[in-house]
């Protein structure tokens, strides 16, 4: 174990260099901050005094290598806009859509398992017909229509939720989180229902499809035959073999959600990290972009090896030093 955790770490250490160079020429070659910035009835002398205390002015192989080695110390620049690092605005947005990646993905996990699991223990019922075909909409409905129309209906007309912002929040590990208190909850269901519409279909698909195949097998068979009862052949030899498929998607798309929580946020006003990426991408404040987008390849590398370790502890079959 301890030989493939040095390994992956050896390969998450290249995988970060090579991503911090293309996003850094991703985010060079994508326009001209200065043009943004910098007022445009400026002389040119404040303009030249501007770009160099930016560091705009040095060649792209400079810029570079002096993120390079502030990001080695911790230091991922400074916002242009904010005049603060960062690595701090991200931090301090960081938590409310980890709230919601999570809240969505614990909600499909809630709601696409046993719908699935029925699904594919019941193919043939005019119920896994509904689900099936409700999945089918998760997958195609667009996410922005359907967050307006749970505004409308549940906000607007019904009156039951808030329609936008965070709700209150309580301080837990240094970090404000708002799913501790209840209005915080009532803010929170709306966006994460909406994020967690496709996860909820994808789930009941690769659950139903793990069931079908499974109850297929010999020692499914095997033990019907030796009299177990149907709870105790579907929970412990059906569900816990579907489980490594569901965990490999489930902790990948986890990644996914969070980068691409972007369009939820932007709709419910959720003061996330994706709200304050396409607020830099519009001011074209290129160190708080290429922090988040660091941050979120790092995410994507630690969920990675979350789930192949995951892998041993559902299959004892895997062994991690092999593969």
């Amino acid at each position: 174990m301890s030989v493939y955790l040095l390994r992956r770490l050896l390969q998450s250490v290249l995988v970060m260099l090579a991503m911090s160079v293309i996003v850094f020429v991703g985010v060079f070659a994508i326009g001209d901050p200065v043009e943004i910035l910098i007022s445009p009835d400026a002389d040119q002398m404040e303009r030249e005094r501007a770009i160099k205390a930016l560091g705009l002015d040095l060649p792209l192989w400079m810029q570079y290598l002096s993120f390079l080695g502030n990001a080695l110390r911790g230091d991922l620049g400074r916002s242009f806009v904010f005049n603060e690092p960062a690595l701090q605005l991200i931090l301090q947005r960081m938590p409310a859509t980890l709230e919601l990646a999570l809240g969505a993905t614990i909600m499909a996990l809630i709601i696409g398992l046993p719908l699935g699991l029925y699904a594919g223990l019941k193919p043939k019922s005019p119920l896994s017909s509904t689900i099936m075909a409700g999945s089918i909409l998760g997958f195609s409905l667009p996410t922005f229509w359907v967050g307006l129309m749970l505004i409308m209906v549940f906000a607007v007309q019904l009156g039951w939720l808030p329609s936008t912002g965070r709700g209150p929040t309580v301080e837990v590990l240094g970090m404000r989180w708002s799913f501790l208190t209840w209005d915080g909850l009532r803010h929170l269901a709306m966006p994460a229902l909406n994020l967690a519409l496709f996860k909820i279909s994808l789930v009941i698909r690769l659950t139903r499809a793990g069931v079908r195949e499974t109850m297929l097998m010999d020692y499914v068979k095997f033990a019907r035959a030796k009299g177990l009862s149907p709870a105790r052949v579907t929970y412990v030899h059906v569900f816990k073999n579907i489980l490594i498929p569901v965990v490999t998607v489930v902790g990948l798309e986890l990644g996914s959600t969070i980068a691409f929580s972007v369009v939820t946020e932007s709709v419910f006003a959720w003061p996330g990290m994706g709200k304050l990426i396409i607020d830099s991408i519009n001011v074209l404040d290129r160190p708080v972009i290429v922090a988040y987008l660091m941050m979120i390849v790092l995410m994507f590398i630690t969920i990675n090896l979350l789930v192949d370790l995951a892998y041993s502890a559902l299959d004892p079959r895997v062994r991690l030093e092999n593969k």
